[in-house]
């Protein structure tokens, strides 16, 4: 706004500097209090930008230039403006000429830019001998972005509108739209790709079986129980075996028989009778007596 004010031709400088004083606040308005009303404008500004411009000198100011690029999301002729800035406060402080500003400002917007599409289609590259000023360089960005902000818009409106298909079969013909086609497309593609799960898991399936029911007969076969064979009668090694054995079988069943049993009662020792029916007092010594006795006739 005061770029604008302070440019104006049309108004005096006793003017713009009466109204620069009017909207200067503390402490800018105690720096300029010695001047009069009627002091040149450049006066002030002077005092104004020594006191609370950059102390950078011009040196500082154009290696910071140099390395100004352009950000992430800005436009060109933002850039632009951001450098032209950039470049008339190093003008200021000395680290540049007044003749040599149109061509460090084009080669340093080239240098910064990241949109080599547009340079290439302005053909900014052929024109470093002689470079646009500031005012042309910044009337060609404006209209290249323009007409790609229209483009945009124009190929967002042809997208959004849905475009009817036709098509037909043995039975009729209806129109299809042609986000429904598009729509339509993914639906085919899933039914195919279950289709072929579908049958990957019933191949597997049935290969699973097989093999259960190959494991199930050979634990069959394996759990199936050998016939026993029956031993011949005139077989020579079991009948003398066989032989051996039932005499010795026949003895241990005559000496078990023979053997000695108990006579007396377990609770009391007294003869005649057993524990279920004894009414005696216990007599632990008469009772392991007996047992002595019973054990002694036992072994002979």
């Amino acid at each position: 706004m005061w770029n604008s004010f302070l440019k104006d031709t049309t108004q005096s400088d006793l003017y713009k500097s009466r109204k620069l004083l009017e909207s200067l606040l503390s402490p800018a308005i105690d720096i300029v209090t010695h001047l009069t009303p009627e002091s040149p404008l450049n006066v002030y500004l002077e005092i104004l930008d020594s006191a609370f411009g950059t102390v950078e000198d011009g040196v500082d100011l154009f290696a910071k230039y140099l390395n100004t690029m352009q950000d992430n999301g800005e436009k060109l002729s933002a850039y632009l403006q951001r450098l032209q800035v950039m470049l008339n406060t190093t003008l200021r402080r000395g680290g540049v000429t007044a003749s040599d500003l149109d061509r460090h400002l084009f080669r340093q917007f080239v240098r910064g830019c990241w949109d080599n599409i547009l340079i290439a289609e302005l053909q900014l590259e052929q024109k470093k001998q002689n470079p646009p000023t500031f005012a042309e360089l910044l009337l060609l960005l404006h209209t290249a972005e323009d007409k790609l902000s229209s483009k945009a818009s124009r190929m967002k409106q042809h997208f959004n509108v849905s475009k009817p298909r036709v098509s037909s079969h043995y039975q009729g013909i209806y129109v299809q739209s042609e986000e429904d086609y598009n729509s339509s497309q993914p639906a085919l593609d899933h039914r195919s790709e279950i289709q072929d799960l579908k049958k990957q898991i019933a191949d597997l399936q049935s290969q699973l079986t097989r093999i259960t029911q190959k494991d199930s007969r050979k634990a069959k076969s394996a759990a199936r129980p050998v016939a026993p064979q029956k031993a011949s009668t005139h077989s020579p090694a079991i009948t003398p075996t066989f032989q051996r054995l039932q005499p010795h079988s026949r003895d241990v069943n005559n000496n078990t028989s023979h053997r000695p049993r108990p006579w007396y009662c377990f609770r009391c020792g007294e003869d005649g009778h057993i524990k279920s029916h004894c009414e005696s007092e216990r007599n632990p010594s008469l009772v392991a007596e007996k047992r002595k006795q019973l054990r002694e006739k036992q072994l002979t």
